[in-house]
């Protein structure tokens, strides 16, 4: 079959899988480090989670920039009205969240008092005094938004999937780079 429809330019689908791979990272960071004995290691776990939140960050402020200079492709396949408020909604609160859980943990982090070395290249600035009982809410809300993200994360691949398996259209084809 020939693929003629449009297509993710190169940049944004890099920066696509970048992020997923990143929050991957993150999510699997985050789960690992709160299951380990405090110490040394856990320690390095955080700063790597750390460092992915901030990559994360940076990756997402990058995809907004490249979607204002190259609009996406149109879509190519016919949905329901619901369906395409549903995929325009998922996608506004995918980003809205790949920017508040790395800045919900930034400033959580702050407050805590903990310092944020972004993968031993340079340091975060503190954003906030430190103060415990503040760091307890931002980092559980932080938890709670990552959750979030989590499941609309997998209603996204689970989306990709149905319209490349069961559908059998290109929606998915359309991030994927062209072997």
């Amino acid at each position: 079959m020939t693929d003629t429809s449009p297509r993710y330019r190169a940049p944004a689908q890099a920066l696509h899988w970048l992020t997923a791979i990143a929050v991957l990272c993150g999510v699997t960071l985050g789960i690992s480090m709160l299951n380990v004995k405090p110490g040394d290691f856990q320690n390095r776990l955080f700063d790597l989670h750390r460092s992915f939140g901030a990559l994360i960050l940076a990756l997402t402020a990058l995809r907004l920039l490249w979607r204002l200079y190259s609009l996406p492709p149109p879509m190519t396949v016919e949905m329901p009205a619901w369906q395409e408020r549903a995929a325009r909604v998922t996608h506004a609160a995918l980003y809205i969240l790949l920017f508040t859980v790395p800045i919900v943990g930034w400033v959580g982090t702050s407050a805590f008092g903990a310092r944020i070395p972004v993968f031993g290249l340079f340091e975060l600035p503190m954003l906030v005094e430190q103060n415990k009982p503040l760091a307890e809410v931002l980092l559980k809300l932080h938890m709670a938004l990552a959750l979030t993200l989590c499941a609309l994360l997998v209603l996204h691949i689970g989306a990709a999937l149905h319209h490349h398996f069961i559908r059998k259209d290109d929606t998915l084809r359309r991030m994927l780079p062209r072997l």
